[in-house]
């Protein structure tokens, strides 16, 4: 509640105020931890063994509350927002993945977490990447949801695909053009990549849409795209070297977006990956068909393992 009504003072009369979506358990604790230069907004709740959860572009860390609490049970769950989005700071760049890779090792230093599991979607799964990547031996499992990875496995042809052109939208004109009309952009990755629009419900937008309004917020967005060449040298590089990830990969693609797809990319960067669909969903698994993202996710990481 006290998030909430900071986040809608915030705002004022720029945006209305914001919307709720599914909230995290009571239990869970938020924080700003001071990180590789920025600040990251963290939420921490549960017992036991650690998991990361990541999120992507459109939403915020909030998009995880589900998952959270049926982990939670089991693991403490650790839910940052990336750098620049939802209510962490934003920087003047940094935006390239590796360097967001070494915010969250500075957030999990900050907690005091040495090993935990990974799950990620869309530029999370980027993010965890780079963090997988820079310090394999601390992750134990990692699932990555419905999200190719820069430069890994069939990158260039994904890049192909007219439905990515916002990976080329961006500078000061974009800006302008998107200011005040920032629900009708999200609006488009919102239905374009649902297989059910009507399931990423009108809160949610709305909650979401006030969060990326938020100065900065547009900007920094853009600036997530932005940094794709870069992260795709960066991930040929490390390729370059022969290595792979050994840990064990769970790849999820949503039935009607990327589905055995994520096992394929993911097939030429690890060495242990399982293949896994979500049933009925397109790219928002969490928004479209929760219960069986969660199962699937659970069913993977174990109680506590």
């Amino acid at each position: 509640m006290f998030k909430s009504l900071l986040l809608a003072t915030a705002l004022c009369l720029a945006a209305p105020a914001v919307a709720q979506v599914a909230p995290f358990p009571t239990s869970f604790k938020t924080q700003d931890i001071a990180a590789n230069g920025t600040t990251i907004h963290v939420r921490v709740g549960g017992h036991g063994p650690a998991v990361l959860l990541l999120h992507g572009y459109g939403e915020t860390g909030d998009m995880w509350s589900p998952l959270a609490a049926a982990l939670a049970t089991d693991h403490t769950v650790i839910v940052p927002d990336l750098r620049g989005m939802g209510l962490s700071s934003h920087p003047a760049g940094g935006f390239d993945k590796m360097t967001q890779g070494r915010d969250m090792q500075a957030v999990l230093a900050a907690l005091g977490v040495q090993k935990f599991d990974l799950v990620t979607h869309d530029i999370g799964n980027m993010v965890g990447f780079a963090l997988a990547t820079q310090q394999p031996d601390r992750v134990g499992r990692f699932v990555l949801i419905d999200a190719p990875v820069p430069g890994v496995g069939p990158w260039e042809e994904v890049l192909k695909n007219p439905l990515l052109w916002h990976f080329r939208f961006g500078g000061p004109d974009m800006e302008r053009l998107v200011a005040g009309r920032e629900r009708i952009y999200l609006d488009r990755f919102w239905n374009e990549f649902s297989a059910h629009p009507d399931r990423f419900d009108e809160l949610s937008r709305q909650h979401y849409a006030a969060l990326y309004a938020r100065p900065g917020g547009m900007h920094s967005g853009f600036a997530q795209f932005a940094a794709f060449d870069q992260d795709a040298v960066d991930n040929r590089a490390w390729l370059a070297t022969g290595k792979k990830l050994n840990m064990p990969v769970l790849a999820l693609g949503g039935e009607k977006s990327f589905g055995p797809m994520m096992a394929v990319v993911m097939r030429a960067a690890a060495t242990n990956v399982t293949e896994g669909v979500v049933p009925d969903s397109g790219h928002w698994a969490m928004e479209e068909n929760p219960t069986a993202t969660i199962a699937l996710v659970k069913n993977f990481l174990g109680a506590g393992q």
